[in-house]
């Protein structure tokens, strides 16, 4: 099926094929699954033969390529959790099946990086049948329990371990796979998290959160182990439990706003400003930046008093004091000068006369609709700079200032 198609990636994919620079494997990955999923929806099963060659050529290919950035790393993650769903709906024998399993099997032992370790996560799915997954789990059984045996003293390493413990789960061998987490030399959240799923499938629930609980030792992702058991409570609709047990960790983000809003959005029965007061009072010394996130919850008054409080990035507090100018001129003033503050005490990145320039501009546009005039705004500004003398402050505002 593979080689009476010829596909048009397969030639860029050459073992050593790129050398250190990531711009041109990451063009040819995404090239790669365009074509691919091309064919998916019209010919799945020659799409499913492409995806699996695909993973095949992959990690040899930029054995060589500088990974430090995370990027390619990150884009080969994305490519094989897009093939796999193609990979499995195809509708192939099972002996065809199976010989892509096998394939795939070897691409893994030959990943030296590894780039395509996370293929074992999938592979209870990859085999589609109960029967297959329990085949698949009885060939890497014996490995499994060499590498975990006494005599290794949790020193070996074998590289299907996580695929065992899929195959387990996909067969149905529950109780099987839990039993056998309990001879683990290593007690780490990539095993534990097969219990915890087997345990579900049991219908045991509270067990399966205590089993997660107890994977929490030291350099445990506790944030993954709070989002698994936030999502058992949520399905059992015990969601206040949830949200008082594990809604402030399992909902991280990549900003405080970001944080701020998967919670809301989880949890509308709560209000908004009494789940971002909960995750202030767990970041004690951070308050300055909730700013954004009261902000956008329409919380004036706790905004302006969090700027206050403590450390806010200036170039926000200049952005808020702009764009509420007219609509909320006393904020749009408190907001600004707290700008000029942690500007007079050294805060923000790379801050330079422009931006005290916006600030102030900002200032003076909500005077106009505060019902202050412009001599006001400077007597403000002159008394913080008593305060919290500053040069920048006072020689880009000299000419303002002195007027």
């Amino acid at each position: 099926m593979t080689t009476a198609h010829k596909w048009q990636f397969a030639a860029s994919f050459r073992y050593h094929a790129f050398g250190w620079r990531s711009d041109k494997p990451l063009l040819r990955i995404k090239e790669a699954l365009a074509e691919i999923k091309l064919l998916a929806k019209q010919q799945p099963e020659l799409a499913a033969a492409g995806a699996v060659l695909f993973l095949e050529k992959i990690s040899p290919a930029i054995e060589q390529v500088d990974s430090s950035s995370g990027a390619i790393g990150s884009a080969v993650q994305r490519a094989i959790a897009t093939l796999v769903p193609i990979i499995c709906q195809a509708k192939v024998e099972p002996a065809q099946r199976n010989r892509w399993l096998e394939r795939l099997w070897e691409a893994i032992q030959v990943d030296h990086v590894p780039y395509i370790e996370s293929l074992g996560d999938y592979w209870g799915e990859l085999c589609v049948t109960p029967e297959a997954a329990s085949e698949w789990a009885d060939d890497f059984l014996p490995l499994l329990e060499d590498s975990w045996g006494p005599q290794t003293a949790g020193h070996a390493h074998f590289c299907g371990t996580v695929a065992c413990l899929s195959a387990l789960y996909a067969a149905g061998r529950h109780l099987e796979l839990l039993a056998l987490l309990e001879t683990a030399p290593f007690q780490w959240w990539t095993y534990r998290s097969w219990g915890v799923k087997s345990l579900l499938a049991l219908g045991r629930k509270a067990q399966a959160i205590r089993y997660a609980e107890a994977g929490t030792e030291f350099n445990a992702p506790v944030v993954a182990i709070a989002q698994t058991c936030e999502a058992i409570l949520l399905s059992s609709g015990l969601a206040e439990a949830a949200y008082q047990r594990y809604a402030l960790t399992a909902n991280q983000n990549t900003t405080h706003l970001a944080t701020f809003r998967a919670i809301v959005k989880k949890y509308p029965q709560l209000q908004p400003a009494d789940i971002l007061r909960d995750l202030i009072a767990r970041h004690p010394g951070s308050e300055g930046k909730w700013f954004a996130a009261a902000k956008s919850a329409g919380l004036f008054d706790l905004a302006t008093e969090l700027a206050q409080q403590s450390p806010t990035d200036p170039r926000t507090l200049i952005r808020a004091s702009r764009d509420f100018a007219e609509q909320r001129p006393e904020f749009a003033i408190a907001v600004g000068l707290s700008a000029l503050n942690w500007i007079a005490r050294g805060y923000g990145y790379e801050i330079g006369a422009t931006d005290v320039l916006d600030a102030y501009a900002a200032l003076v546009k909500a005077a106009q609709y505060s019902g202050l005039d412009e001599v006001q705004i400077r007597v403000k500004i002159s008394e913080l700079l008593a305060k919290q003398a500053n040069s920048l402050i006072a020689g880009t505002l000299h000419q303002q200032l002195s007027a």
